[in-house]
């Protein structure tokens, strides 16, 4: 008897359809900024609208907050022709965004549109812009260094496969192009660009002269540029590590280029700043902070036996200031970090690292104890240098007085030829620890 009943109980309840919410249009109420207002609509955070537009067109938004029964939409275009009490119709659009080795050769928008006329996409997956979690206990460990074709970072701030690193520096001090030669001369079996929020001029100008057809052919560009609205900025940088995430877990090894992670810390500070979060430090939200580690998290290595995400973003400082705020928590989150002098920049030296103020967090990891141990001695013999610069320069040293410094004096002129390079010249790591040991010579005793 309570058989039947049970069964008469469940053919019942598979004939009750599920509770769908009724997808309601709403109205344009009010724009302030870049946030559009709207009442009436039966959406969630993350949803698409399409807004009426003047002379049928359409604008699409996605939800960004809301407050009572007001909803906030940040527009992925142009706001211009909206007129007050247009249309919000929700919009089925889906969340995963296309991947595959179909993307090798091509550049995209922030929504994973093509920018380069050939053709639509062939995806062979799709992926979600958030990411996977990964336990951190699984995480393989780094314990194998990266040849980046770069003598003084494979000599003295030596790269782990897996790991993630800042290249901070102010406006016009070479980041764009240190990152271009990283692009050309680093091992890697795919690489991902990310291009937010700079010049639009630099998109076309890193593809032809950075990558070149060669580079191009095994890489993934996704350009986002300053004129972008702040929530296409955002889904670019994302977009870009959601693709590099799914090579990884095809067991590549992945190079993750992001320029850069100011430009993305910024499209949030908009985007917050634009439905009301109030400004914390420096006129940046607390979700800023919040954000940058759960979009640097995602790069590094995969669980054993998976690919890894090697990943370097470059990180404006305003002013020069390396205690800008988002500077310093990016130097808290990354593994390291390689700072670019203006002073340096200045004086024709490039690329302009300067190695007394960078350093590689995972290089006593992944190197031998005779190349720490050099290394520690050029950073010795350098620093005894820039203090004893100032007698040097006004001729105030007199030879003789100081071993240290008379060797110092000895091997500058070789050291700073060491640590520049041109553009266009791959030094592999062999060679750069080769050259490491051979300039250095006899250290006189402590």
């Amino acid at each position: 008897m309570q058989t039947d009943l049970a069964s008469r109980l469940n053919s019942l309840r598979d004939r009750i359809p599920e509770r769908v919410d009724p997808i309601v249009e709403g109205r344009l109420t009010r724009i302030v900024g870049l946030t559009l207002e709207a009442v009436g609509c039966n959406v969630a955070l993350g949803d698409h609208c399409q807004i009426d537009m003047s002379h049928g067109r359409t604008m699409e938004a996605e939800v960004v907050g809301f407050a009572d029964n007001r909803v906030f939409l940040m527009p992925l275009g142009a706001v211009e022709g909206v007129k007050p009490g247009a249309r919000v119709r929700p919009v089925q659009r889906s969340k995963e965004v296309p991947v595959g080795y179909g993307l090798l050769g091509r550049v995209l928008n922030g929504v994973g549109d093509p920018l380069d006329d050939k053709g639509p996409i062939q995806a062979d997956a799709t992926t979600g812009l958030e990411g996977k979690y990964i336990n951190p206990l699984r995480r393989h460990p780094i314990h194998e260094s990266l040849d980046v074709g770069i003598r003084s970072i494979n000599s003295l701030l030596t790269v782990g496969r897996g790991q993630r690193l800042g290249l901070f520096a102010g406006s016009g001090v070479g980041k764009s192009v240190l990152l271009g030669m990283m692009t050309r001369f680093t091992e890697a079996d795919i690489v991902v660009v990310g291009l937010v929020g700079e010049r639009g001029r630099e998109v076309k100008e890193f593809i032809d002269h950075c990558l070149g057809p060669e580079g191009l052919a095994r890489a993934v560009v996704v350009a986002s540029p300053a004129d972008d609205s702040p929530l296409m900025r955002l889904r670019s940088a994302m977009l870009t590590t959601s693709i590099a995430e799914y090579f990884r877990d095809q067991g590549k090894n992945v190079l993750l280029l992001m320029d850069s992670l100011t430009r993305y810390a910024q499209a949030q500070r908009e985007l917050a700043l634009a439905v009301g979060e109030p400004p914390a430090t420096k006129g940046y939200p607390p979700s800023v902070f919040a954000k940058l580690p759960q979009l640097v998290e995602r790069a590094g290595n995969a669980a054993e036996g998976g690919g890894s995400i090697t990943a370097f973003y470059t990180v404006l400082t305003e002013g020069d200031d390396q205690q800008d705020p988002i500077a310093d928590a990016s130097r808290a989150i990354l593994d390291g970090h390689i700072v670019l002098s203006r002073r340096l920049a200045e004086a024709g030296h490039y690329p302009a690292i300067d190695v007394e103020a960078s350093v590689s967090r995972v290089m006593p990891q992944v190197v031998s104890p005779e190349q720490m141990q050099l290394a520690q001695q050029f950073r010795q013999v350098y620093a005894h240098y820039q203090q004893s610069s100032d007698l040097i320069s006004v001729g105030a040293y007199s030879a003789g007085s100081n071993p240290e410094t008379d060797f110092a004096i000895q091997r500058m002129p070789i050291m700073k030829q060491f640590l520049q390079q041109g553009l266009n010249e791959a030094v592999d790591y062999q060679q750069s620890s080769a050259d490491l040991a051979t300039i250095l010579g006899p250290i006189p005793a402590q």
